[in-house]
């Protein structure tokens, strides 16, 4: 009785707050060499949090320490609540985790292996809703050994959710998908937010990021670089849009209106305008191009890209 108590205690006092991950110079070394280097985070209730990095940026080793599988060298960590290095049973029951990759019993069918896993919760959700959710329904009685990649995949997802966690870590989810399976894929870790659920989601895809992530961190050298928005991230608000035409005929740039012309840069047919107000610009350059006679064969509104910004944080991936 008294692990029951405790086991309901703690996600009642689970639900309450808004931070709930809280890392404070998060350190961890091996044998000498620093793999995270005093890095901060805070990831709020119900928000899908990306972590991105090149590989040996030490986001392998952070969300290790969070799920409780790694013990750091230095700093302070919470994770709903409590410090994953000493946290029980009744902490590990509100996290699941979908890794890279895992081989579920092969002679067991899918509803009979979350069946087993169920068993293993204090509240786990019923399994044929959980089958439902990630659309594994129709494959309830296929044996794990024949189901798809894409299927395997989905009863990752499942077995990390069977347990009804507040907490989710998503490691590479989607890694080796073809374009169908990936999209399907984001629909299931999208509809997380909408149960509630808190996610972390370490991905190499910034599409994948930039889709599903309220927020993200961007890692290199052991360290932070950049932690926002992905719209926002590393000063990417405040960069200028560009505006591209493509014309006929080419474009004299003493012709254009004065507070186009000194944002311009016209390469024959070509006519570029930076902005930080692009829908009141193209009005003007529109209305300009179709006062004149000029035909736009090509307009464009271009931003830079997220790759672009990761790039240049991570020092083109290679550090």
């Amino acid at each position: 009785m008294a692990a029951t108590v405790e086991l309901g205690e703690a996600h009642e006092r689970g639900r309450t707050g808004d931070a709930v991950i809280s890392v404070e110079g998060l350190r961890m070394e091996y044998g000498g060499r620093v793999a995270v280097d005093g890095i901060d985070l805070s990831v709020q209730r119900g928000e899908i949090f990306a972590l991105l990095g090149p590989n040996g940026a030490g986001k392998t080793s952070t969300v290790e320490i969070l799920e409780g599988y790694r013990r750091r060298t230095g700093g302070r960590v919470r994770v709903l609540g409590q410090d994953p290095q000493t946290a029980g049973p009744a902490w590990r029951d509100r996290v699941g985790v979908v890794l890279q990759s895992s081989t579920p019993e092969p002679e067991l069918s899918v509803a009979e292996t979350l069946r087993l896993y169920a068993g293993l919760h204090y509240r786990p959700l019923p399994v044929a809703e959980v089958m439902e959710l990630v659309g594994l329904g129709p494959s309830a009685d296929v044996r794990n050994a024949r189901l798809s990649g894409g299927q395997q995949r989905r009863l990752d997802f499942a077995l990390a959710l069977i347990g009804d966690p507040d907490l989710v870590f998503l490691d590479e989810p989607t890694t080796g998908f073809d374009p169908g399976a990936r999209r399907a894929a984001w629909d299931v870790i999208a509809g997380l937010r909408q149960l509630g659920k808190t996610v972390l989601l370490t991905t190499h895809y910034l599409e994948e990021a930039e889709v599903l992530a309220d927020r993200m961190a961007v890692m290199a050298g052991g360290r932070v670089v950049a932690c926002g928005p992905p719209a926002l991230l590393g000063g990417r608000g405040e960069e200028p849009t560009e505006l591209r035409f493509v014309t006929e005929p080419a474009i004299r740039p003493r012709l254009l209106p004065a507070d186009i012309s000194r944002r311009a840069d016209v390469q024959g047919t070509k006519l570029i305008v930076r902005s930080h107000d692009p829908l009141r610009d193209l009005h003007l350059v529109c209305g300009w191009l179709l006062d004149n006679g000029i035909a736009a064969h090509s307009v464009e509104v271009r931003r830079r890209s997220l790759e672009d910004i990761y790039l240049d944080l991570t020092g083109g991936g290679h550090r």
